[in-house]
């Protein structure tokens, strides 16, 4: 790919004819790359409603724990290295969390990915006018991080192979080869998700049978590309109203997986009092293997 500020273009060395394909920079500033074959729906990935829920829930701080223990592990991994890193956020979604990334000295370009075209917008339009999109001169005191929004699959990630230092992948899903493949010798994998216990009260209002969180359950599938360097747990105490709480459950599988008289009921018990919950993650932080 050749990077411009209003059309990409590959340089054809993959296609049969070496037709260099473009692709166009959307005004918002992010770049498409999802064939349509790719897609398992008309509209694939979070909805624009998740995406404007999730926007309000952290922007109030609630997972702000979580925020601070990603930043603190990026910055110990990127801190043993002189060479500015490529990191990949796959399954950016919004990007609260890459837009904390993009503030983290040592990361000299910063591709976020997601296969939602209304999540990447998003995130384009907070990057353009913070001045980070990489065609952008970065703004006086602004961080130097290079930020590339890209709509595409995880499973089919239009990188090259071995071409980031890192990934982070939080609440995302886990492809061990498609994450080996284009990360570096020794590049870094940390991992995100919900620990035993997240979230219990509110999923025991809302399910009449709960199925505990088994987090690591993929850990042997990626056992034969990456160690595990550390594993992290952090939690914190929520007391929702109901507008929060109807944004916490907009943004999770629980908006479609509960009964809407059970999500009513939980909702109008949290007009008279905040219901109150825990959130608890895991943090998984994984190096790749030399030579796998």
């Amino acid at each position: 790919m050749q990077p411009a500020a209003d059309t990409w273009r590959c340089d054809g060395s993959l296609h049969p004819k070496q037709t260099k394909h473009p692709f166009d920079v959307a005004r918002q500033g992010y770049v498409n790359l999802l064939p349509v074959q790719q897609k398992k729906s008309k509209a694939p990935g979070d909805s624009q409603a998740s995406i404007e829920a999730r926007q309000r829930f952290l922007a109030a701080g609630h997972y702000q724990p979580l925020q601070a223990l990603l930043e603190q592990q990026m910055r110990q991994l990127l801190g043993q290295s002189d060479t500015a890193a490529n990191w990949l956020d796959v399954g950016c979604g919004e990007g609260c969390y890459t837009q904390a990334m993009a503030q983290i000295d040592g990361i000299a370009s910063l591709i976020a990915a997601d296969i939602s075209k209304p999540a990447v917008s998003t995130l384009a339009k907070a990057s353009k006018a913070a001045g980070q999109l990489w065609y952008q001169q970065p703004k006086e005191g602004a961080a130097q991080t290079a930020v590339y929004p890209l709509v595409t699959s995880a499973a089919h990630l239009p990188l090259r192979a071995h071409s980031v230092t890192g990934i982070s992948s939080i609440f995302s899903p886990i492809l061990p080869k498609a994450f080996a493949e284009v990360l570096c010798d020794t590049g870094y994998l940390i991992i995100a998700k919900p620990d035993s216990q997240h979230l219990a009260s509110m999923r025991e209002a809302l399910f009449d049978s709960v199925r505990e969180h088994n987090s690591d359950k993929f850990l042997h599938k990626l056992a034969p590309h990456f160690t595990l360097l550390a594993t992290h747990h952090v939690s914190t105490e929520l007391s929702l109203a109901a507008n929060g709480l109807a944004d916490l459950m907009t943004m999770t599988p629980y908006a479609y997986r509960a009964h809407a008289e059970k999500r009513q009921a939980l909702l109008e018990l949290s007009e008279h009092a905040p219901f109150n919950t825990e959130a608890r993650f895991v943090v998984y932080v994984l190096q790749k293997q030399a030579g796998k």
